[in-house]
């Protein structure tokens, strides 16, 4: 089966006061239907420039990207990003914001379906409230539903759950897996914590300081749920944190 998404030898440069500054050079791999890749990097290394342009909504300097075997050139609406600046529209409840990209569908069937993926990520009995009266957590909630209620073929994921607290954190990727598990989606998700890439992701690809190449990959065959303390788990973390030049027993 041909890849999902085909990354082909992508490079972007920006201009600086110092001059041109590389940040991409030479990006290339690709992402299955149903895998979850999880990039991890440097601070500062470009993964949220590389997720724009996979995502289309950056253009690279060079190289390009397939969606489905098509050139990628704009956004599509078969992927869905989610940031960790928060998506949601505030002057709308949680049902309305989830009805607001169900087109073609009739009121009472995008009523349905709003009101059935609210419950799906545990938002039931707060369809009619409104973001600023939702915690932390139940905002993420919603915003993750307000992506997979428009079924996406493709999550794009830049550090969605980094603003919330350690407990909550968590809590976060327990929903999404339980959802994955239900409803199976191709995720590429940016992350700079590398414990929510082994605990989440099929795939882990390592990004080098600028100009950044993907330094490594790291296959991911243990099954959900996985045990954070479990020794399999801790030799991954451990290899991750050697490529990015972190002593484990001092992260």
């Amino acid at each position: 089966m041909p890849a999902k998404i085909v990354v082909q030898d992508l490079t972007k440069t920006f201009a600086s006061d110092t001059g041109a500054l590389r940040v991409l050079d030479g990006i290339s791999f690709t992402v299955d239907e149903g895998e979850v890749v999880a990039i991890v990097g440097p601070s500062g290394c470009g993964k949220s420039t590389l997720l724009n342009i996979v995502a289309g909504f950056e253009r690279p300097d060079e190289g390009l990207v397939q969606f489905d075997g098509a050139t990628m050139t704009r956004p599509t609406s078969r992927g869905i990003l989610i940031s960790q600046h928060g998506s949601v529209f505030p002057w709308l409840t949680v049902q309305q914001n989830l009805m607001f990209g169900l087109n073609g569908h009739a009121m009472h069937d995008k009523e349905s379906l709003a009101d059935r993926y609210a419950a799906m990520v545990g938002l039931n009995g707060f369809e009619a409230s409104y973001p600023h009266e939702l915690s932390g957590g139940m905002l993420k909630r919603a915003e993750l539903a307000r992506a997979l209620v428009v079924k996406p073929d493709v999550l794009y994921m830049d550090e969605p759950f980094a603003a919330l607290d350690a407990l909550m954190n968590l809590r976060m990727r327990n929903e999404l897996l339980r959802i994955l598990a239900k409803e199976r989606h191709t995720i590429l998700m940016v992350t700079h914590d590398v414990e929510e890439a082994t605990y989440i992701a099929d795939r882990i690809l390592v990004l080098s300081p600028r100009p950044t190449r993907i330094q490594t990959s790291f296959e991911v065959s243990l099954r959900h749920p996985r045990q954070l303390t479990s020794p399999e788990v801790q030799e991954l973390r451990a290899a991750i944190l050697r490529q990015l030049g972190v002593d484990s027993f001092s992260d």
